[in-house]
């Protein structure tokens, strides 16, 4: 019997309706219930084939049970691995790459320094930024985020920059992102499961929690058919480069072009309440479909994690380097056998002549401000006037 469990902490809606649907499909060797943990050796095996992972994020010692439990061979949903080293500055370089478009972006450093540092610590850092350039690429309104934040917290709206210096006194130790304001004509939230299952979802980020999937979109007739094509592709294209397989992805629609804003979701919404009914149910069937397919391909003691293309890629780009042929004098099957190797007694050293020398005292370490190492407003012969 494989057993799939879910991980989750204070929704009940989904996980309740998650496990009642995979029982009810009635698969043989298959069996779905809530994970329960009363102990947690290393490298020690869980029961669980599958694992969906709802709370690891909120939780440090359900992060560590999921690594553990992976390296074991539980297929955990989504890779806790990535996922410990995913952040969204990085996604939006990644989506460029990959051909979808996202909001002008630049990283911030964090206006204080991060604990256990000094002024030398940033001795790489120029003082001040290069400010012009930043906010003539950015523009004005934007937005002002963690660039590895979620959940809406601590994002910003600023007008200019003395509005974004002002809120940017009150992020502390946090790195922020500075993004293009996308005016949008639709907003859309898609959900994407198994890498192949998506529900585009109209959305609407500003209105009130339970009613932001009260929308509809404005798009009509052969420009609304364009636009969903498009939208699936780039929502696949995201998931199978970041390796997810339950995220959510949401578009900004401008002149008709999706624009990705948020694509690191991989413990989103799914409560009935606020998604709705017929959503509901949508991605509690994907979600039960995908969790037996992979129970059913899960090898016991073997890795049977997700990766995305761009780690995989970049793990088989060694491989391309590497001899595709052996040597004719060594047979294909006896590469692996013990190579001997004749011991070669190094010649003795000569010794060289002790040459005086001048001592030479250490350079004193160039420190490019007394001020704290942080963002802060231009020198006084910046072109950029304060407020």
């Amino acid at each position: 019997m494989k057993k799939i469990g879910i991980l989750f902490g204070m929704e009940n809606t989904f996980p309740n309706a998650f496990i009642e649907r995979v029982n009810s499909k009635a698969v043989d060797g298959i069996i779905a219930e809530a994970v329960s943990i009363d102990k947690v050796v290393q490298a020690g095996p869980t029961d669980y084939a599958v694992i969906i992972d709802r709370i690891s994020q909120d939780v440090p010692f359900y992060r560590a049970f999921l690594k553990n439990a992976a390296l074991c061979g539980t297929a955990v949903i989504n890779n806790p691995f990535w996922w410990s080293a995913d952040e969204k500055f990085f996604n939006n370089a990644l989506a460029e790459q990959i051909g979808v478009p996202v909001p002008k972006t630049v990283l911030l450093p964090s206006k204080e320094r991060p604990e256990n540092t000094s002024e030398t610590s940033f001795r790489n850092l120029a003082f001040p930024m290069a400010w012009e350039e930043i906010f003539q690429y950015v523009g004005f309104p934007a937005y002002m985020k963690p660039h590895d934040g979620g959940g809406w917290k601590s994002v910003y709206k600023v007008l200019n920059p003395q509005d974004m210096w002002y809120k940017h006194e009150e992020t502390g130790q946090l790195v922020m992102m500075l993004q293009e304001e996308i005016v949008f004509d639709d907003y859309v939230r898609c959900y994407c499961i198994g890498q192949k299952d998506v529900l585009i979802m109209p959305y609407e980020p500003r209105n009130p929690h339970h009613l932001r999937y009260a929308s509809e979109l404005k798009a009509t007739g052969e420009e609304r058919e364009k636009l969903l094509a498009t939208i699936t592709d780039y929502t696949l294209k995201l998931n199978v480069a970041l390796g997810y397989d339950f995220n959510t992805v949401e578009f900004a629609v401008r002149d008709g072009i999706p624009i990705a804003i948020d694509f690191c979701n991989p413990a989103p919404d799914a409560d009935i309440y606020s998604v709705g009914r017929d959503n509901f149910d949508w991605v509690v069937e994907a979600a039960a479909n995908m969790a037996i397919e992979r129970a059913q391909k899960q090898v016991p003691g073997k890795v049977n994690l997700t990766w995305g293309t761009f780690i995989s890629n970049a793990a088989a780009a060694p491989a391309a380097l590497a001899p595709t042929s052996t040597p004719a004098e060594t047979p294909a099957t006896d590469v692996a056998k013990e190579v001997k190797v004749k011991a070669v007694v190094p010649k003795k050293a000569v010794a060289a002549k002790p040459v005086a020398e001048k001592p030479v005292a250490e350079p004193e370490p160039v420190v490019p401000t007394k001020k704290a190492a942080a963002t802060k407003a231009p020198a006084k012969n910046s072109k950029i006037k304060k407020s």
